[in-house]
C-alpha cells in the first residue's frame, strides 16, 4: 500500500478501537506506534515512543496542567463556590429567571478558578436545583441552563483545553488564556439574555427570586475577594508578562491553598482529595497527549495532511465554507466522543488546513474550545448533561437535552459571529 492509503486505514482502525471502548489515549498511541513501525521500522518506532513520552512529561508547559487542575480542585473542595453563588444571587436573582441567570454568571466565575465544566455543573447544580424546585422552575429550563452554564468554565481561563491545544499546536498558552476572556464574557451574556427574554415572555418558566437591599448587595461583594484575587494574580501576571502560564499555575495553586487556609476551610481531607483528583485527570490527559503526538508524527510520514491541504487548495473552496464543514464535523464527533479525544483526533488534519487558509492560530484555539462547549451538551454523549442528570435524577435525560437545545443554537451563532469578526477573539491578546 502507498503511504496515504496506510494513513487512511490507520485512522479507520483508530476510530474503530475508540468506538469499541478502548481509551482514546491508548487507541491513538497503539495506532501511532504500529504506524511508525511500518513506516520507519520497529527500532525507530520504539525510540520515538520513548522520546515522545519523555518530552511530553518533561515539557515545561505541560507542568501547568496538573497544577491548574490542583488549584481548581482545591477551590472546589474548599467550598468557595458557595460564596460566589451567594453574591451573584443577591445581584441578579431578582431578574426574570433569576436563578438560571445566577447559574450562568456564577459558573463563568467558578470557571475562572477551576477550568472544569464538570465541576461547575456538579457544584452549581447541587446548590441551585433545590432552590429551582422551590420556586417551581420549568425542569427543562432549570437543568438545561445549568448544563449549558457549566460549559463556560473551559472558555474563561485558566482552561485545560487551552493548555492542551497550545502544547499540541505550539501556540502561546498565555495568548490563548487572554483570548478566551472576551468571548467567555460575551457568551455568558448571550446565555443570560436569552434566559431573561424567555422568562419575561413566559414568567412561569422561571419566576423572579427574592429582592435584596443595596447595602446587602455591596456587602456581599467582599465575599468575592478570594476568587477575584486568585483570578487577578494568575491572569494579570500572564497578561502583563510577569510570569509564564506554568509559573502562574504554581502561584495560583499556592494562592488557593493560602485562601482556603485563611478561610479555615483547608483540611487534610480536602488537600488529599484535591491531589487525588488532579493526579487522575493529569494522567488521563498525559496519556491522550502522548498518543496524539505519536499518531500525529505517523500522519506526517504518510503525507495525509499534506494531501488534504493540497486538495482544499485545488478545490477552490471558500475558507468560510471549510470552517462550516469543520463545524459540522465537530458536531458529529462531539455527539459520539469525549472532548479531549475529539481534539487530538482532529488537530493533525484541521490545524494545518486552517493555517493554510489564513486563520490565526489563537483564533483557532478559541474556535475549537467553543466547539468543545457545544459537544458537552449535545446528545448522546453530552458529559454536562450526564452530570446534571445525576444531580437531578428525577428529570429525564431527554428533558435536559431539550432544555439545553436553545443554548446549542446560541453557541453555533456565536461561532458564526467570531468567524466573521475574529477581532472579538484577537483584540485583547494583541494588546499583550
Amino acid at each position: 500500500m502507498d503511504p496515504i492509503t496506510i494513513g487512511i486505514v490507520a485512522m479507520v482502525v483508530a476510530l474503530a478501537l475508540i468506538f469499541y471502548g478502548v481509551p482514546i489515549g491508548f487507541a491513538l498511541g497503539f495506532v501511532g506506534f504500529v504506524g511508525n513501525g511500518i513506516m520507519l521500522g520497529w527500532p525507530q518506532a520504539i525510540v520515538q515512543t520513548q522520546l515522545v513520552a519523555w518530552e511530553a512529561g518533561t515539557d515545561f508547559l505541560v507542568v501547568a496542567i496538573p497544577l491548574f487542575l490542583f488549584m481548581g480542585q482545591l477551590v472546589f473542595v474548599a467550598g468557595i463556590a458557595t460564596d460566589l453563588f451567594d453574591t451573584v444571587h443577591k445581584w441578579f436573582g431578582r431578574l426574570p429567571g433569576g436563578l438560571a441567570v445566577t447559574a450562568t454568571i456564577a459558573s463563568a466565575g467558578f470557571g475562572a478558578v477551576t477550568g472544569s465544566s464538570v465541576a461547575a455543573v456538579a457544584t452549581m447544580g447541587t446548590m441551585l436545583m433545590p432552590e429551582m424546585r422551590r420556586y417551581k422552575y420549568d425542569p427543562g429550563l432549570a437543568t438545561g441552563s445549568l448544563a449549558a452554564a457549566g460549559t463556560l468554565a473551559i472558555l474563561i481561563p485558566p482552561s485545560i483545553p487551552f493548555i492542551f491545544i497550545g502544547v499540541w499546536t505550539e501556540t502561546s498558552i498565555g495568548k490563548l488564556f487572554v483570548a478566551g476572556i472576551v468571548p467567555g464574557l460575551l457568551l455568558a451574556s448571550m446565555f443570560a439574555l436569552w434566559i431573561v427574554i424567555r422568562c419575561t415572555l413566559n414568567p412561569e418558566l422561571g419566576p423572579r427570586g427574592p429582592s435584596y437591599s443595596w447595602p446587602e448587595r455591596f456587602l456581599s461583594l467582599f465575599r468575592l475577594i478570594p476568587i477575584a484575587a486568585i483570578f487577578s494574580v494568575v491572569l494579570g501576571g500572564i497578561y502583563g508578562g510577569v510570569f509564564t502560564p506554568t509559573e502562574a499555575s504554581a502561584i495560583g495553586s499556592i494562592g488557593a491553598i493560602a485562601v482556603a487556609a485563611a478561610m479555615r476551610r483547608l483540611t487534610w481531607r480536602a488537600l488529599a482529595d484535591a491531589f487525588h483528583e488532579a493526579a487522575i485527570l493529569s494522567a488521563m490527559i498525559y496519556t491522550i497527549l502522548v498518543g496524539g503526538i505519536l499518531i500525529g508524527k505517523f500522519l506526517v510520514q504518510t503525507q495525509v495532511t499534506t494531501e488534504l491541504i493540497a486538495y482544499v487548495g485545488r478545490s477552490g473552496m471558500d475558507r468560510y465554507l471549510v470552517i462550516a464543514l469543520f463545524t459540522v464535523m465537530y458536531l458529529i464527533l462531539g455527539a459520539i466522543m469525549d472532548t479531549f479525544g475529539m481534539i487530538i483526533l482532529t488537530l493533525p488534519f484541521v490545524f494545518p488546513v486552517v493555517l493554510a487558509l489564513g486563520f490565526d492560530r489563537v483564533w483557532f484555539g478559541v474556535y475549537v474550545t467553543v466547539m468543545i462547549e457545544l459537544a458537552l451538551i449535545t446528545p448522546p454523549v453530552g458529559m454536562n448533561v450526564f452530570v446534571m442528570q445525576r444531580v437531578a435524577p428525577e428529570v429525564p435525560m431527554m428533558t435536559i437535552f431539550r432544555g439545553a437545545a436553545p443554548f446549542c443554537v446560541i453557541i453555533l451563532l456565536f461561532v458564526v459571529f467570531i468567524t466573521l469578526f475574529p477581532r472579538i477573539v484577537l483584540w485583547l491578546p494583541s494588546t499583550m
